[in-house]
């Protein structure tokens, strides 16, 4: 029997979304070892008929409780969190105050805060980890929520609570028990204690159509009412809420006196809109289209970006058999196969000696800086292309497709 993560009652019979074929994990990147006894699963999304959450019915992947930041030095994400924790810090008077980070990586949203007139700590599960964050100066130690009275930092001589503001950024969707992790944070903050939390928006999913942007590291989906609703049960007031980056819900969030909390109003739950089957059906047939056309005139396609949206097109659509092979900068993904479709991943410098025709990139977000870097490396004469929300757009025609 299915039961919702974050209420806890009986979910619907019926998904409201199915994916075959998903990749089973984002980060687990078979390499030549493994990737025979690598496979898809299917994923199955089901929304909350009571609460209105939307989520995955499955076990989490095995590292959920390990922090994964891709673009934690990026200069956008950079800026992005300098202007939250000033916003924050000056709006509520916080100088001086104990922050703490739950799930912080190597430390690198902690480094930003350590400009600020505040105390800052941080909590992570890996310990590699936290062995990189303790080497760059900051307060870090090995921890993750998994008790509602659990007492934070108890291993750690000068550490223990109580914390004054909690942070916490795109890490609950992850969580296959959001409420415990919730309590486990009130209960080692202060008396009217403060926290901004973000977590990707199920909003800019529907809005865009692209399912691809499902993966089963993101057991949860949340968008603004089931996050809010999930805060009040668990003891907290949002004070503020708004969409950053495009993409991210962002919450402001003051904890409330036992006796004060609030239960949230029932409310019937709309169905989700058709755009996740919609957006499917749209982009599957676009790029068989595509393969088509370059089976027809004998051209050679690759793709540009070892990222879960690419591992997920790669798999749930035909775009797995008609490339060659999956280009990215990042060294540690070079050498191995993209879950699920097997699509050997290679460096930029691996079309120099295997060249093809078109290019198609699938990293949304870096989609602009990654045409630059093919048009100026690999030349004019390659077709460049690009997934954008649920269609292929072209970046450079190249030669001979007039």
């Amino acid at each position: 029997m299915r039961y919702c993560i974050a209420c806890r009652r009986q979910l619907p019979a019926k998904p409201v979304f199915k994916l075959e074929n998903a990749p089973a994990s984002a980060q687990d990147i078979p390499d030549e070892t493994e990737v025979k006894a690598d496979a898809g699963m299917e994923l199955l999304l089901y929304q909350c008929a009571h609460c209105g959450l939307v989520q995955f019915d499955c076990p989490p992947v095995s590292y959920y409780r390990d922090v994964i930041r891709a673009g934690g030095f990026s200069e956008t994400m950079t800026n992005l969190r300098r202007d939250q924790y000033r916003h924050l810090i000056e709006t509520y008077h916080l100088e001086g105050k104990r922050f703490l980070e739950v799930g912080c990586g190597g430390g690198e949203f902690l480094g930003v805060l350590a400009g600020f007139p505040v105390k800052a700590y941080g909590m992570e599960h890996r310990q590699v980890l936290v062995d990189k964050a303790r080497a760059a100066g900051l307060q870090v130690w090995r921890e993750f929520p998994e008790a509602a009275d659990q007492v934070f930092g108890k291993s750690e001589a000068g550490l223990e609570g109580p914390f004054d503001v909690f942070l916490s950024f795109n890490f609950l969707e992850h969580q296959p028990e959001p409420d415990i992790m919730l309590r486990a944070i009130y209960g080692n903050l202060s008396e009217g204690g403060m926290g901004l939390i973000t977590v990707p928006a199920l909003e800019y999913i529907l809005e865009q159509g692209c399912y691809y942007e499902l993966l089963r590291d993101h057991i949860a989906y949340y968008s603004f009412d089931t996050l809010r609703r999930l805060l009040e049960r668990n003891g907290f007031a949002v004070l503020e809420e708004e969409m950053v980056n495009r993409d991210t819900i962002s919450m402001v969030v003051k904890k409330l006196r036992e006796g004060e909390w609030i239960t949230p109003a029932a409310s019937v739950q709309e169905a989700l809109p058709d755009s996740l089957a919609e957006g499917y059906e749209i982009t599957r047939g676009e790029i068989e289209n595509l393969a088509r056309d370059l089976e027809r005139k004998g051209k050679r396609l690759a793709i540009w970006g070892a990222s879960h949206q690419g591992f997920t097109l790669a798999a749930t659509t035909v775009l797995g058999q008609a490339a060659e092979y999956m280009i990215d900068s990042a060294p540690f993904k070079q050498g191995r196969f993209a879950p699920a479709s097997h699509l050997p991943i290679v460096a930029p410098e691996h079309f120099s000696r295997h060249p093809v025709d078109v290019v198609l990139i699938v990293a949304p977000g870096y989609t602009d800086e990654i045409a630059g870097i093919i048009r100026s490396r690999f030349g004019r004469e390659v077709r460049i292309l690009a997934v954008r929300t649920k269609h292929i757009e072209i970046m450079q025609e190249g030669a001979g497709w007039s």
